[in-house]
């Protein structure tokens, strides 16, 4: 099978217990890959992604390499030939992979280092984060500059629906302000910090060594990135964007408005879930859009 579209990746939050284990049973190439990744971490991740409860998959030394996993395990077994790719924070990672710029073994070892990296930032310093619906981006933006402390947009999902992210007393005060300026919602969510704010630079400069160190290739295709929605090919450039992206917004709204501007009109997600499938077709009603989890 030979997929010729768009490739896009969810990022954290997607996984769910049972999560690549059809394709493990199914595939010899799957089982090869996934048991490769549980020798590099140095744990059985695949009795966790299969078999887990939602509590130990949110495990951050779990999440973030299951989602990669099963994205790009996918990829492979299915012989993906994209034209172009994008993910969603944490997807990047997947991105890079099956476009060829990052070898398996190197991606999973960046994410699992970068989650890693992570928690230790969160941990320093408690944040958080919240969704924020039905205002426009910019009034969000303002209002998050009025308040007196970090809190950034950090995630453009699409329009209507904005992230933001930074200190708790912060964001719980631009929640309050931005009910005040008309948002139909602003509810802080159940995550343990304030990714893609500037509280994640120590997590930065720690992946930075990482990514530093990583062999990046020319892709096959080019990667639409996070930190500024546009396409790269260029492995020095890719490398300082996904170096920038830990403390930078993810424009995924922009992403999408840029792919179907350069006249993409066909999408695949691949991996857990069908989150970026649902955002991609309120950013562009009219491009043709699906998921697949397994083949």
């Amino acid at each position: 099978m030979s997929i010729k579209s768009v490739c896009v990746f969810p990022g954290q939050g997607a996984q769910f217990s049972g999560m690549g284990k059809e394709l493990y049973e199914k595939s010899a190439e799957a089982r090869e890959l996934f048991e490769l990744a549980n020798d590099i971490l140095g744990f059985r991740i695949t009795d966790i992604m299969f078999d887990g409860t939602a509590e130990e998959l949110k495990q951050t030394k779990v999440t973030q390499p299951a989602v990669f996993l099963h994205s790009v395990v996918l990829a492979k077994v299915l012989g993906v030939e994209p034209l172009a790719v994008a993910g969603h924070s944490l997807g990047e990672f997947s991105a890079l992979v099956v476009a060829g710029a990052l070898s398996f073994e190197d991606g999973l070892k960046l994410v699992a280092k970068r989650a890693m990296a992570m928690q230790k930032a969160c941990e320093m310093e408690q944040g958080t984060m919240a969704a924020v619906l039905a205002l426009p981006d910019n009034t969000i933006e303002d209002i998050c500059k009025s308040v007196d402390g970090v809190v950034v947009a950090a995630n453009y999902n699409c329009p209507g629906q904005l992230v933001i992210s930074g200190a708790v007393d912060a964001v719980n005060e631009a929640c309050a302000k931005l009910k005040e300026a008309g948002a139909r919602r602003a509810l802080v969510l159940p995550v343990g910090g304030a990714f893609h704010s500037p509280l994640m630079e120590p997590a930065r400069k720690e992946l930075a060594e990482a990514i530093e160190e990583a062999d990046f290739k020319t892709p096959i295709c080019p990667i639409y990135q996070n930190v500024d929605a546009k396409p790269h090919t260029n492995p020095e450039e890719i490398k300082q964007n996904l170096i920038a992206q830990l403390t930078a917004p993810v424009r995924w709204t922009q992403i999408v408005e840029n792919m179907v501007a350069d006249g993409f009109n066909s999408y695949v997600e691949l991996g857990p879930g069908t989150v970026l499938q649902g955002l991609i077709r309120k950013i562009s009603p009219s491009v043709e859009v699906e998921s697949k989890a397994t083949f």
